[in-house]
């Protein structure tokens, strides 16, 4: 669904199963230590958010937790579970704090779960429009929070979601969000990263290349920040993407004649 982020098109499909088989044992095993930090933190929260459910920082943390594990769901009905107790925990976080950003922005997040393992569907479709409303009350409330994670995730769906009359897919939505998000947070690396997979699915080509050598410019600092078992997953997952999104801006614009 729309809140991943996706390849952009057939030729990084391709370049991504090329750089990814020649590691695959290795990140089997990530896959699985990772997957299990997120049971143990899904495992952790529910027992918190069920000992005292009153507690706000238990409700988001909860919701958290199940878009995380749901990640790892090995079908549908799973997937589906676990997102539908997160959007509980957050929905009765909203009703006694109306404002509470992040049970705003962790409800899109489980929507979007839901929404994709009821797709294809006429619910999921609906879901979409949850996913948008959440994450612009979550922009209104707080644009910065989680690394200006509401305009992020806001361009992807737009950019992700069939268009109309389907859904609300929009090509100049999503740029507007994806560039807000990289100017709101310019050295996360996750908002350069989406912002070039972007440009290279639109074949941007010197935009993709200026948001490349930002990406580039930013990477070592990153690295030197957002460290510690937290953030393993997210780099094990920006360093592949860079490499696909180096190699297909290679393919595409810098080919021999």
């Amino acid at each position: 669904m729309p809140l991943k982020p996706a390849n952009a098109g057939k030729v990084a499909i391709w370049l991504v199963f090329i750089f990814a088989a020649a590691e695959l044992s290795a990140q089997t095993v990530t896959n699985k230590i990772f997957a299990a930090r997120a049971e143990n933190e899904f495992r952790r929260t529910q027992a918190l958010f069920q000992s005292d459910s009153g507690n706000p920082t238990n409700s988001w943390q909860l919701g958290r937790a199940c878009f995380d594990f749901a990640d790892f769901s090995t079908n549908k009905t799973q997937r589906a579970d676990i997102a539908r107790l997160g959007i509980a925990a957050c929905q009765q976080l909203i009703a006694r704090e109306p404002e509470s950003v992040p049970a705003h922005y962790y409800l899109a997040m489980d929507y979007g779960q839901l929404a994709e393992a009821e797709e294809p569907s006429i619910a999921a479709y609906k879901l979409i429009k949850e996913i948008e409303r959440e994450f612009k009350i979550a922009a209104r409330l707080d644009a910065e929070f989680d690394f200006a994670g509401p305009a992020r995730n806001l361009g992807l769906l737009y950019r992700d979601a069939p268009g109309w009359p389907v859904s609300i897919g929009s090509k100049r939505k999503a740029r507007e969000f994806l560039e807000q998000a990289a100017a709101l947070a310019p050295d996360y690396p996750e908002n350069q990263l989406n912002l070039a997979e972007s440009q290279l699915k639109w074949r941007q080509r010197d935009d993709a290349e200026k948001t490349l050598a930002k990406l580039d410019a930013i990477w070592p600092s990153a690295q030197t920040k957002l460290t510690g078992e937290f953030w393993e997953q997210s780099w094990s997952d920006w360093k592949s993407r860079r490499t696909a999104a180096r190699a297909e801006f290679q393919f595409l614009f810098k080919r021999v004649p």
